[in-house]
């Protein structure tokens, strides 16, 4: 093997800086040599060591009474009952993605699934956060075509559902998509497994496909900007296979239950190398490898290509000392490479041989202990300084806004997704109840056990621009309202936060107010942090996307049967509105359409009425008072209660009464949080009421549910007037007409929509 020479040039070439490069000498006493260069360079890089955010990421509750395991293992552990826990996990794939949609999404898939079976946990459903451009921008068809069949074409070959999700569209993400994937698995509580390398002399065993030259220097591609050269990063993306996926979680599940296996380690970002030195680290002990053992697919590949690619569906295990034999026989049984490489030592470090030649030495806990930590300089964006609370709307005041309705329903954000969910598979394994848009979360139960759980991803972006703080304690309020509006009970959350460069101060300052938000929220809420994804450098040639702190949700629901529907399920049932309404109209979808020039400050968000939210829904529902149950977001009042008839029985509602002080673009359409639209048989309206009133939330009849019939007034006067078969129609038909290049006036023109605007 030829020997790099290490100059200034090498260095920079691998994300490290003159400082950085410094403390590495400082570490190993000497210079390294080009594999411990790139071994460094992974484990240092932004995706790997966190070293922007670790110190912010501090801040999060991450405990509570029902968390087994919180950050720092493959995937968080709660207990959900009966013996049994959950793990569950979201990460990003985002710059992947954007260079090659299909492989980037699909191996985001599969990556987030291995960090569940990993715990020993079986797969049972996923979830996508997916944010695109604006929907006409360049390329932005080919990506969202691209990711949908990569999630596809991994969940449904290795037969995990994926029942939920949020898709969006703005043109903060033209250069620099955002792909989150979610994945929760259930486990017996006594079946927990971790990725330590205990146990002096133990070996080290390889598993899983043969390493090649796919995917190296992925890590490092992740802790950088796009610019023009974006595409010629097309190597460092790597190439699943579902199939072979499959085997290898059988495979792995079936050697955990037989007690020959200490530790496993799924090798993600940096691979091999992440894999051996977080597991010695966790164990404080060492490693001894032989890398010219590892199973390779390509001829000629060096100890720097093999510690750093980023193949997909390999996993490195340590087994009891004795145990190799029945280990390599499993993994063979399923059909799957299978190599002893090494050994647990008790020296502290990992050391690399090839052919019998030490070819790399590195200290374990330095690696960890010592890696870079900046206290980056944050600074308020001075766009906020100048910001309005409200947004101006004197021309839109009057008249019929059936209209308006229908084009917020034909926008990219608020039609139906039906396009993309249609393509996973979404009732595999026959565990998913609530399939998408069916109800707030999705819900999932754990056969045998007749409890269910409730899932949800959730941010609005728009917010966390014009607010961080509020935008990060929204995606937790929301969360924890979807759960509950479906049944569930909050119990924890994951991340995936997703922002631009945090050399930049003001994405800085961004990130540590979402933090704070989120901190709070989930303080409030009782539902501590276990786990979570750090993502910067999202942004091409100096253009940030806007903040995204994903937040996904899981509750518990008691019995499976008893889960909510956002839908009117029968007529004459009273139609209740929990909440109140403000002038919140900034960062919304009608500002967003109608006035996207403008920008005005998002909602505010009351941390003590959100919970009392959440207890009051869970309240009604335990007492059996309402059929229905759906929380206002995206959209207003307006969009929510379409959402609630779309599919199902309208409704007939007259607001008179309720925020009288607003005009009436302001009533149908303002985002104010802690709102939610219940349905109940009239005889029981007294008791919602009442309940709701009890916990110090305004509540109020606004109508009735009928067959058919759309119509929404105030004073007897109407503000929206239609059928459910039009809102049917404009909502299900406009996602793949805009993809197909319709705008919207065409969709509502092709709709015939204006026999509908009529009084009925």
């Amino acid at each position: 093997m030829q020997a790099t020479t290490i100059t200034p040039d090498v260095i920079r070439s691998h994300g490290l800086s003159d400082d950085e490069y410094a403390r590495i000498e400082q570490i190993l006493g000497r210079s390294p040599n080009y594999t411990e260069l790139g071994i460094f360079s992974v484990m240092w890089s932004e995706h790997c060591s966190y070293k922007s955010s670790r110190m912010h990421l501090r801040g999060f509750p991450t405990s509570g009474p029902r968390v087994v395991q919180g950050p720092g293992e493959n995937a968080g552990v709660i207990d959900i009952g009966d013996g049994w826990v959950a793990a569950f996990k979201m990460e990003s794939h985002n710059h992947p993605s954007y260079i090659e949609p299909y492989q980037g999404a699909a191996t985001g898939v599969g990556g987030i699934l291995r960090d569940i079976f990993t715990m020993g946990a079986r797969p049972i459903a996923c979830l996508d956060s997916l944010r695109f451009g604006a929907i006409d921008a360049p390329r932005m068809k080919y990506l969202v075509d691209g990711v949908v069949r990569g999630i596809a074409g991994y969940g449904n070959c290795i037969g995990i559902p994926t029942v939920g999700g949020e898709t969006s569209f703005d043109a903060s993400y033209n250069g620099n998509i955002l792909v989150n994937v979610f994945a929760l698995g259930v486990a017996r509580a006594d079946r927990i497994f971790k990725g330590t390398a205990s146990g002096v002399g133990n070996p080290v065993i390889y598993v899983g496909s043969k390493t090649g030259r796919d995917g190296i220097h992925g890590a490092t591609m992740a802790s950088a900007e796009f610019d023009e050269t974006s595409e010629e990063k097309r190597p460092t993306v790597q190439v699943g296979d579902p199939f072979t996926e499959k085997l290898l979680l059988e495979a792995c599940l079936e050697m955990m239950g037989n007690d020959a296996i200490v530790g496993i380690q799924d090798m993600g970002a940096a691979g091999l190398t992440s894999s051996s030195f977080e597991m010695a680290g966790r164990a404080g002990t060492g490693i001894r490898m032989h890398l010219e053992r590892v199973p390779v697919r390509e001829s000629g590949m060096t100890p720097y290509e093999i510690m750093l690619s980023e193949s997909q569906e390999r996993m490195l295990i340590v087994a009891r000392k004795g145990r190799e034999p029945e280990v390599l026989a499993m993994f063979e049984k399923w059909d799957l490479n299978a190599s002893v490489i090494g050994e647990v030592t008790d020296d502290g470090f990992v050391r690399l041989f090839w052919s019998g030649t030490e070819v790399a030495a590195i200290p374990v806990e330095p690696i960890s202990t010592e890696a870079p930590m900046y206290d980056r300089p944050r600074r308020k964006p001075d766009y906020l300084e100048s910001m309005p609370r409200s947004l101006p709307r004197e021309r839109w005041t009057e008249g019929d806004l059936t209209e308006t309705l229908f084009r917020l329903l034909a926008s990219p954000n608020l039609s139906s997704k039906r396009w993309i969910y249609e393509q996973f598979d979404t009732t595999v394994r026959t565990n998913t109840l609530a399939r998408p848009e069916r109800a707030d979360a999705a819900i999932v139960r754990i056969k045998g056990t007749g409890r269910a759980l409730a899932l949800t991803s959730d941010v609005n972006p728009r917010y966390c621009y014009a607010d961080p703080y509020e935008g990060g304690k929204q995606a937790v309020a929301e969360a924890a309202r979807n759960i509950a509006c479906s049944g569930g009970e909050p119990v924890a959350i994951t991340d995936c936060l997703n922002f631009g460069s945090p050399e930049k101060p003001e994405i800085m300052w961004q990130f540590v107010e979402c933090i704070r938000g989120i901190s709070d929220a989930c303080r409030e809420l009782g539902t501590p942090v276990v786990s979570g994804n750090v993502s910067f450098y999202n942004e091409t040639d100096g253009k940030a996307i806007n903040p995204t702190p994903t937040v996904g949700m899981v509750g518990i629901l008691a019995d499976e049967r008893k889960w909510l529907d956002q839908h009117f399920s029968e007529s004459d049932l009273d139609v209740v509105l929990i909440g109140s309404t403000s002038d919140e109209l900034g960062a919304s979808e009608w500002q967003q359409m109608l006035l996207p020039e403008v920008q005005a400050a998002g909602p505010r968000v009351d941390l003590a009425l959100e919970k009392s939210v959440v207890e009051t829904i869970l309240s009604l529902h335990r007492q059996h008072l309402i059929r229905s149950a759906h929380d206002l977001s995206n959209g207003g009042l307006a969009v929510a209660l379409a959402e609630c008839a779309i599919g199902a029985h309208g409704c007939h509602v007259d607001l008179g009464g309720h925020a009288d002080d607003l005009d009436a673009i302001g009533l149908l359409f303002s985002e104010s949080q802690a709102r939610v639209v219940v349905s109940c048989p009239p005889s029981l309206t007294r008791n919602v009421i009442r309940e709701c009133e009890k916990r110090g939330l305004e509540a109020m009849r606004i109508g009735r549910t009928e067959i058919a019939t759309f119509l929404i007034e105030r004073n007897g006067i109407p503000l929206v007037r239609t059928s459910t078969e039009g809102l049917e129609r404009i909502w299900s038909s406009a996602f793949p007409k805009l993809l197909a290049g319709d705008s919207i006036d065409e969709i509502l023109r092709g709709s015939g929509e204006e026999a509908d605007l009529i009084a009925l």
